[in-house]
């Protein structure tokens, strides 16, 4: 029964999630600390933790020189993904059976860590939290499901990726630093991993988190209206960059529109960083060709516009809705006949 009770303690003290706009702190000496330690061994955990944290006068600070350090030093490791996703799978519709293959499996997860510096989401998640604890604050590790631009979720697909929340200053927050610390290249030789270092899923809004993060335990979420996997499955691809200018597709909510010829449609979305609204481009693709348009943009209230705009042809069109040159989202839309 202790898992539960833990379980319904931490949701209770939720107070849901919270966010930052990175551009609004400066995070240069936690930073900086964390690149002077690179190459520094995992073998003594509490030392590496103090060194990266010790000097650093708030909680979003140190938190942020341990993200920034395990992004920055540990590879991901893709064959130990295929392997985990395919035990994954066996055991998928047993959730008990899951959850606690999942808890037993993650220490073995770290000690490869520990001695390559090489992991898949899992141990990243593990390293996040267990650092974070050794830091003084209260950290969890969540599965569930990621989508990618890449990767999109059919019904039976088993969960596939972990993340954390963190409680800062006594509020829950949000982040993903294995989808921070770089991507995975496919090439001739095979997938092979490329650091690129992005802190856009560091403590980002959690109602755009939601659009490519689904918690098993949905109130892990941090959202005070939680949506259900079906409407995740079904909704339009998010692009990193939506992270960068905190950018949130609202409507519609499904990837999938239909449109009729020449008449108006509606995108809405919901900013959280100060944005310049004209920079709200639209580009249609058709069979390969692109085809940029301009739309209306209607500010509704200070943090939402909508942007509107017609198709002048029928078929089917991959609609990337962009700021300035970088996508945003994409909804694919079927257009019929007037």
């Amino acid at each position: 029964m202790r898992p539960m009770l833990f379980f319904l303690l931490f949701c209770h003290a939720i107070s849901f999630g919270q966010s930052i706009d990175s551009k609004d702190f400066d995070f240069a000496k936690a930073d900086s600390i964390a690149f002077s330690k690179k190459g520094k061994s995992l073998e003594n955990l509490p030392f590496l933790t103090h060194e990266l944290t010790s000097n650093l006068p708030t909680d979003i600070e140190k938190f942020r020189a341990i993200y920034t350090w395990v992004c920055t030093n540990i590879e991901n490791d893709y064959q130990s993904y295929l392997k985990t996703r395919k035990k994954r799978k066996k055991i998928q519709k047993d959730r008990a059976g899951f959850l606690q293959w999942n808890q037993s499996f993650t220490p073995k997860v770290f000690e490869k860590l520990i001695s390559e510096k090489r992991t898949a989401c899992t141990g990243y998640a593990y390293l996040i939290k267990e650092m974070a604890n050794l830091a003084g604050f209260q950290s969890e590790i969540v599965n569930g499901y990621g989508r990618t631009p890449t990767l999109l979720l059919e019904e039976n697909d088993p969960p596939n990726h972990s993340w954390n929340t963190v409680k800062l200053d006594g509020q829950w927050y949000l982040c993903d630093a294995t989808w921070s610390a770089g991507k995975i290249m496919i090439d001739d030789t095979g997938p092979r991993f490329e650091a690129d270092y992005d802190d856009v899923y560091f403590l980002p809004e959690p109602n755009l988190f939601a659009k490519n993060h689904y918690p098993l335990e949905p109130e892990m979420s941090l959202l005070e209206s939680i949506p259900s996997i079906q409407d995740f499955r079904m909704g339009p691809v998010v692009y990193k960059w939506a992270f960068t200018h905190g950018i949130v597709p609202e409507n519609p909510q499904n990837m999938n529109v239909e449109a009729v010829r020449n008449e108006k449609v509606a995108f809405e979305l919901k900013l959280t960083h100060q944005t310049d609204i004209n920079k709200f481009k639209v580009t249609l693709n058709k069979g390969g060709k692109d085809l940029e348009v301009m739309p209306k943009i209607t500010l509704l209230e200070p943090q939402r516009i909508r942007l509107e705009f017609v198709f002048n042809g029928t078929g089917l069109y991959d609609t990337h809705i962009r700021y300035g040159e970088e996508i945003i989202t994409t909804y694919v839309v079927k257009v019929y006949r007037n």
